[in-house]
């Protein structure tokens, strides 16, 4: 049987590091491929393996484990080392789905470590759904549950995915609309409130008396399922579900104000006192990328526009790496650093700022090659402008992983 004392959140969190720098590596594979050449390699296996290992490996074991760490002691040890093998299957499963999808993308091996996953994260749900029942107070509850309940109903959008490749009956409307749904209940639902939720519970315990306002919950909650529609708006959609689109869409950026204008203004104090330096400014810098993502949300609602960025593959690239890296990933880096998980170093600060300086460039020529395409230009060397920043980034990455097997240093 293994040890809870063994096993401890520090350790699964070095491991989701470990976990994104080699979805780093699979980046620069990819970059490297388009490029120059790589014949051996199948592109397309690649980008699967790429995506459902940060998801698997990267983003979902990082708040799993986050997320147990904020029950604490209130749980008994055979509730933590319950949680603790939810933890080691969504590890093995997605090293199989990296090797699955690398070797045959979908087939029979990755579906089955697919399915394994889809299984496991059910499990982690009704635990944790049961246990911040009891132990979490209901302002921090609320967005965890939510997070949850999103996790499970993006599965719908993964079996109708493997039920069409397994079927070998493949419609482009049904594929597409498939894969925006499961994107959009991991980023919009999954990824984002059990990110606020850390955020909330973090600014609670710091002594923020009511960290992140109801009302911001409500709106984003209510906002999320109808929000989808804004992936699929290229469908034709009765004037009455594009009406419930916008009012989501309006709904996601007056939830964004209040949020932004809290945490900048009310949570200040504390964030300044309890973080150092170059946690401070990756919060912020993963705070402006939200804005710039609630933004562009807001702006696909004019369906000429909405046509323009689904039409071409940089700009869709651009925005969901927007989402992942520059939001998700910078604000996760930044937590762990809060937590001090990620210890505070010269090495670490280095490390943070080649981070943050690599997505933002990735962000840059991917949206003006993006920009670019509308007319049919080509950006002279993006393709190799784009590996050399996707080196940057597993560089910053490998020295943020290297980081955890050295000794705490003073913050800077």
């Amino acid at each position: 049987m293994f040890s809870a004392a063994k096993l401890s959140t520090s350790t699964w969190i070095r491991l989701a590091f470990i976990n994104l720098f080699v979805v780093s590596l699979l980046g620069v594979l990819m970059r490297y491929k388009i490029a120059f050449s790589l014949p051996w390699l199948d592109q397309k296996h690649l980008q699967h393996a790429h995506s459902h290992f940060a998801f698997g490996g990267w983003v979902s074991m990082f708040l799993m484990a986050a997320m147990v760490d904020v029950l604490g002691k209130a749980i008994s040890v055979r509730r933590m080392q319950a949680y603790h093998a939810v933890l080691i299957i969504q590890l093995v499963s997605a090293a199989g789905m990296l090797v699955g999808f690398s070797w045959q993308g979908y087939g029979w091996f990755s579906v089955l470590w697919s399915t394994i996953s889809l299984i496991n994260g059910f499990i982690f749900c009704v635990l944790y759904f049961a246990d911040a029942r009891k132990f979490l107070h209901p302002r921090t509850r609320k967005w965890f549950n939510a997070a949850l309940l999103f996790h499970v109903l993006s599965a719908i959008g993964t079996i109708a995915l493997v039920y069409m490749m397994v079927a070998h009956r493949i419609p482009q409307k049904a594929y597409l609309a498939s894969v925006y749904w499961y994107l959009h209940f991991q980023y919009n639902g999954w990824f984002f409130f059990a990110a606020i939720g850390l955020l909330n519970y973090q600014l609670a315990k710091a002594g923020l008396r009511y960290a992140v306002p109801s009302g911001v919950f409500a709106l984003f909650f209510l906002a999320c399922i109808p929000a989808y529609g804004l992936s699929i708006l290229w469908l034709q959609l009765h004037w009455l579900v594009y009406l419930t689109i916008v009012v989501a869409a309006a709904c996601q950026l007056l939830a964004f104000g209040l949020l932004a204008s809290h945490i900048l203004w009310r949570a200040k104090k504390i964030i300044i006192g309890n973080m150092p330096r170059i946690t401070r400014v990756l919060m912020l810098y993963a705070i402006m990328a939200l804005a710039i993502k609630i933004l562009l949300q807001t702006g696909s609602v004019v369906p000429a526009i909405s046509k323009l960025a689904f039409g071409f593959r940089p700009i869709v690239i651009a925005y969901l790496h927007l989402v992942l890296l520059a939001f998700i990933t910078i604000f996760l880096v930044a937590y762990a650093q809060w937590q001090q998980w990620l210890q505070w170093s010269r090495l670490n600060f280095f490390a943070s700022v080649l981070l943050a300086a690599g997505v933002f460039f990735n962000e840059a020529i991917l949206a003006t090659q993006g920009i670019a395409s509308f007319s049919y230009t080509v950006l002279p060397y993006a393709d190799r402008l784009l590996f050399m920043v996707s080196i940057l980034i597993c560089l910053s990455l490998s020295i943020l992983a290297f980081s955890f097997f050295r000794k705490m240093q003073e913050p800077v």
